[in-house]
């Protein structure tokens, strides 16, 4: 029992950290759970990683919200450069994504829901973008530990399917 609790420990603190380091990936992480501890239900491995996850990404989105406030030392420093236009093109492409996404919000659900499933777009960007558009905490979590706890029940479960599937 206390074995469990460690290794699900364990899972749900490199799902909270890959949500906040995007280096680490739980995927492999979790491929190599499930070869080497099998006992471990498919079902406890994606709600450990779905919790993490969300928990992780919600720094993100709450920054990107304006409800979480960042350290000094993560802001830019002003520059006393004119503005360039690239940057300025950019600017404007992120209002007008901005503006589409208040415009339309089904479509903000809808993509954070593809996205925490199936992960393109990247689960990291519709985070900050779901952010930016000002959707509910309460949809972006339900949304997330949803899409994210099946993405990663099926990736837990599936090497014990492969393997029943070849030997039969």
């Amino acid at each position: 029992m206390w074995a469990l609790l460690g290794w699900l420990g364990l899972t749900f603190g490199v799902a909270f950290g890959s949500a906040i380091i995007p280096l680490i990936s739980i995927e492999v992480f979790v491929i190599g759970l499930v070869t080497q501890q099998p006992h471990i239900s498919w079902w406890w491995i994606g709600l450990a990683v779905a919790v993490g996850q969300v928990l992780g990404k919600m720094f993100y989105f709450l920054a990107a919200r304006g409800s979480l406030r960042l350290p000094a030392f993560m802001h830019r420093k002003p520059k006393e450069k004119r503005p360039s236009p690239r940057r300025e093109k950019w600017k404007a492409r992120l209002d007008s994504i901005r503006d589409r996404c208040h415009r339309h919000p089904h479509w903000m659900f809808g993509t954070h829901a593809v996205s925490s499933v199936v992960g393109l777009p990247p689960f990291m960007f519709t985070t900050v973008l779901a952010g930016l558009a000002g959707m509910s905490s309460w949809l972006f979590i339900t949304t997330g530990m949803v899409g994210r706890f099946a993405r990663f029940s099926v990736l837990a479960a599936s090497p014990g399917l492969m393997a029943g599937w070849l030997l039969h």
